[in-house]
């Protein structure tokens, strides 16, 4: 939603409704502006009701006309006014004693607090709706598919279908076409969700001709929108991008800036799966750019994901983990704003991009140096069984296992003759090699990671009794996660081949670090050598 429309002409300068028209038939007139696209001028006829309604007294239709003032507003992007014509929605419907009209202005409150991503106050407002004014089988309806929508966006789908099944039903009973349209986008939506692509293309074409049929061109063009993404998911790539464009020309003449914002997103996806880069990240770009100008924090997080895929793909893996860090942000921000909503699958996705990238970026290191490619993912492995087998918690084993792929980043530095060099190092060489913990950490120092990696990377060479580098520091001045790297680390390093060296077997191995067992605390050296048994014969 954008930054808001422009504050409504004052009651002096608005001009006198014409003598035939009700306030219920302006009103009906500006519904009808409304769906096909013209919201703008919807805002200004119900204006004229709203004053019109006034006049003659009519609280029944001045109730209904805030009510779609705010729902227009919100729409627009004025998150305040929205708020505001909601609470005299509410206020007048109380006033004249009409229940049903009461409810549906707690219904569009609902949907305020879920957009502001209080969803727990969301739904405990659907609740007051319904009590209030579900003897209405219209009501009822539109509040089972907003119940629908916050279980849907919170991970449970199968309370998403049955609300959504319910609100069918009830706007079947009621003859209500338009809802009926509403709940087989939605129900589309929740298909796609589910990955059942079949099912989604058929709610998603019945929801569209439905919405053709009653010149609804805001669900059409969500309808265009969402179905772009199932096209995308079954390679439908030329499907997926005319939906797509459509969709967003639909949005800029609705004036929809969150719309647009998730059609930019989807054309970038198009543009990345079919290797156009350049046009994805533009595309993404302003995805990002709207979504933020329109307050949406989820479609900026969302939109952020897509464009550190095309870095990553790029090869730009530091602007990519930039961009991830920034989603995860936002991400612990609706986390820390939302009572009862469940962000966790959405994040888990994103975690997994982060993942996949600092592997993809620890991999591409390693890919110069023959002798240590497969290092990172073997480390990684044999660190989370040590933290693992000391009791550490997740999110510190999602922290070591990301600290162990990108533990070596630092080594782009290192002259490649270094690196590959037969024989032992000279001392001047090896202070060279010494160095790559601090340019690690200085390659990384405009990423602020979700996690702390940063001591990992820097201090995963010092040693317990102060003889590791490159700071020196001793016993438990030296972090847990990075002691537990540096003795996976050294355990892998004698058990590959190196260009001055062969491997050496576990046993030979797990001597030798017995005679420098002082350079580790004792339980994460017992708990390695628990974790890394011999491998079978």
């Amino acid at each position: 939603m954008t930054r808001g429309t422009e504050a409504p002409p004052a009651a002096s300068a608005r001009q006198a409704p014409a003598p035939a028209q009700s306030p219920a038939e302006l009103l009906e007139e500006a519904g009808a502006l409304e769906r096909s696209g013209s919201m703008q001028g919807a805002v200004d006829l119900i204006h004229l009701a709203v004053a019109a309604a006034e006049g003659a007294g009519e609280a029944e239709v001045l109730a209904r006309a805030f009510r779609r003032l705010a729902v227009l507003s919100l729409r627009l992007g004025d998150k305040a006014g929205a708020r505001s014509f909601c609470e005299r929605s509410h206020t007048v419907a109380r006033a004249a004693g009409n229940d049903v009209l009461a409810a549906e202005a707690l219904n569009v409150r609902a949907g305020l607090e879920f957009e502001a991503g209080r969803m727990g106050h969301a739904r405990q407002t659907y609740g007051e709706a319904l009590a209030l004014g579900g003897a209405d089988e219209t009501l009822r309806a539109r509040i089972e598919q907003n119940l629908g929508i916050l279980a849907n966006i919170q991970g449970d789908l199968d309370g998403a279908l049955g609300h959504y099944q319910h609100s069918l039903e009830a706007y079947r009973r009621t003859g209500d076409l338009g809802g009926q349209g509403l709940a087989f986008h939605n129900l589309g939506m929740m298909s796609a969700d589910r990955e059942q692509w079949d099912d989604a293309d058929r709610y998603f074409s019945e929801s569209a001709a439905i919405a053709r049929r009653l010149g609804d061109g805001h669900l059409e063009a969500l309808c265009r929108l969402n179905h772009s993404e199932v096209h995308l998911a079954r390679q439908r790539y030329d499907q997926a991008m005319s939906s797509a464009e459509q969709a967003l020309q639909a949005f800029e003449r609705q004036g929809s800036a969150l719309d647009k914002a998730d059609a930019y997103r989807a054309i970038g996806m198009v543009y990345r799966e079919t290797g156009r880069l350049g046009l994805a990240e533009a595309r993404l770009t302003t995805a990002r750019v709207v979504a933020a100008q329109a307050g949406s924090m989820l479609s900026e997080a969302e939109a952020s994901r897509e464009l550190a895929l095309v870095y990553q793909a790029m090869g730009r893996n530091q602007d990519a983990l930039s961009l991830l860090t920034g989603a995860h942000r936002l991400f612990s921000s609706l986390d820390a704003r939302l009572d009862l909503v469940d962000v966790t699958g959405r994040r888990e996705k994103l975690e997994a991009t982060y993942l996949a990238v600092v592997r993809d970026w620890g991999q591409s290191i390693e890919s110069s140096d023959s002798y240590t490619f497969g290092h990172c993912e073997r480390v990684a492995a044999y660190a989370v069984a040590v933290a693992e087998g000391l009791g550490l918690d997740e999110a510190t084993r999602t922290t070591i296992r990301l600290g162990a792929y990108l533990h070596d980043v630092g080594k782009i530095r290192v002259p490649h003759e270094i690196l590959n060099k037969p024989g032992r190092l000279t001392p001047q060489e090896f202070e060279t090699i010494k160095r790559h913990p601090q340019w690690g950490v200085e390659l990384l120092e405009s990423v602020e990671f979700p996690w702390d990696l940063k001591p990992i990377i820097r201090w995963h060479h010092e040693k317990h009794d102060g003889t590791g580098y490159p700071d020196g520091l001793r016993g438990d001045a030296i972090p847990l996660s990075a002691q537990i790297l540096c003795v996976v680390d050294v355990y892998d390093a004698l058990t590959t081949t190196r260009s001055y060296r062969p491997a050496l077997s576990h046993e030979a191995a797990i001597a030798q670090m017995l005679e420098c067992r002082s350079w580790w605390r004792s339980d994460v050296f017992t708990r390695f050598l628990d974790a890394v048994p011999a491998p079978a014969a």
